[in-house]
């Protein structure tokens, strides 16, 4: 029987084997104690949602006294009933898509601009654009509440000297959801991303464009902004996300019932006199559904557009 001899190459290669499974095997306990640290306030939710309003206001207690001692699942109807959560919802989703298809028009329109056409102040103006996202949201928080505010008196004011004062409800609402809405139908970040999606692509194509008689305009929808998609949908998600998890701007533009949002009539759920803390948080959890099911729907382009790799040049 033939000895087995060991080579040092082998040796090496077995070290370097072992090494290469301890570093996966560390790398994957760690993503796993994130996703987990990630998931534990959804799970807690979840749990506090069913139970009873008393135990849900004791003590909070990990495993496994976290579980509910009796499952209330009723809780999820009775918080749908103890407001008009239909009305938030199809509020919430008209803002929300408004706000969408705007800012993904308008970063279509701008990226391109920025990327493919030539003028006078381009790198300033982009420079500018930049410049905005340093600046806190709270910062321009009353200067957009007075003009808004303004629009809106203007606005009311306009109907009803065309239509008479019956107009003045139609108005209202008008005004209420233009403030929800023309304050966020651009995005800087947005802006950029589209644009950077744009420089990536290669000169070539817009060149062949050009010879088939092709013009900014035939060149940006029929061959550009699908070659974007992906930093389209990826801007889509986060202004979707941005309107739908809205609060402190609904708040302070609008009465409470001009146009209220779901986040509003959450906060409206915890109030002095009474705190169902069951009932709240089983009104979060159908809260998040539409975002988590939009999010699990267009995720691969989602990826794609934050890591930059929807284009190969």
């Amino acid at each position: 029987m033939c000895p087995v001899i060991h080579s040092p190459q082998s040796a090496t290669r077995n070290r370097g084997l072992a090494r290469h499974r301890l570093r996966a095997f560390l790398t994957h306990a760690v993503l796993a104690a994130i996703a987990a640290i990630v998931a534990f306030p959804f799970f807690w939710m979840l749990m506090t949602a069913l139970k009873s309003n008393a135990e849900a206001r004791g003590t909070p207690r990990l495993f496994p006294a976290g579980w509910p001692t009796q499952w209330h699942w009723g809780n999820f109807l009775r918080a749908w009933q103890e407001m008009p959560f239909a009305t938030y919802f199809l509020n919430t989703f008209i803002v929300a898509v408004a706000v969408t298809l705007a800012v993904v028009v308008t970063s279509l329109l701008a990226g391109y601009a920025f990327a493919r056409i030539s003028f006078r102040g381009k790198r300033a103006l982009f420079v500018l654009f930049l410049a905005t996202m340093m600046v806190p949201f709270e910062v321009v928080l009353v200067p957009n509440f007075m003009l808004v505010t303004w629009l809106k008196n203007a606005l009311r004011e306009g109907m009803v000297g065309l239509f008479g004062p019956g107009a003045e409800g139609t108005a209202g609402v008008l005004g209420a959801f233009g403030a929800l809405i023309v304050p966020w139908s651009a995005n800087v970040f947005s802006i950029f991303l589209v644009t950077q999606f744009f420089r990536q692509m290669p000169q070539d194509y817009y060149d062949a464009a050009v010879l088939d008689g092709c013009g900014h305009w035939q060149f940006l929808w029929r061959i550009g902004a699908p070659m974007v998609a992906p930093a389209l949908v990826t801007a889509a998600l986060f202004s979707f996300l941005g309107s739908w998890n809205s609060l402190l701007w609904p708040l302070v533009v609008n009465a409470p019932d001009e146009a209220p949002v779901i986040q509003v009539a959450l906060a409206y759920m915890v109030r002095e006199e009474r705190e169902d803390f069951n009932l709240l948080m089983a009104a979060s959890t159908f809260t998040i559904l539409p975002v988590v099911i939009l999010y699990l729907v267009a995720q691969r382009r989602f990826i794609e557009g934050v890591t930059g790799t929807g284009l190969k040049g």
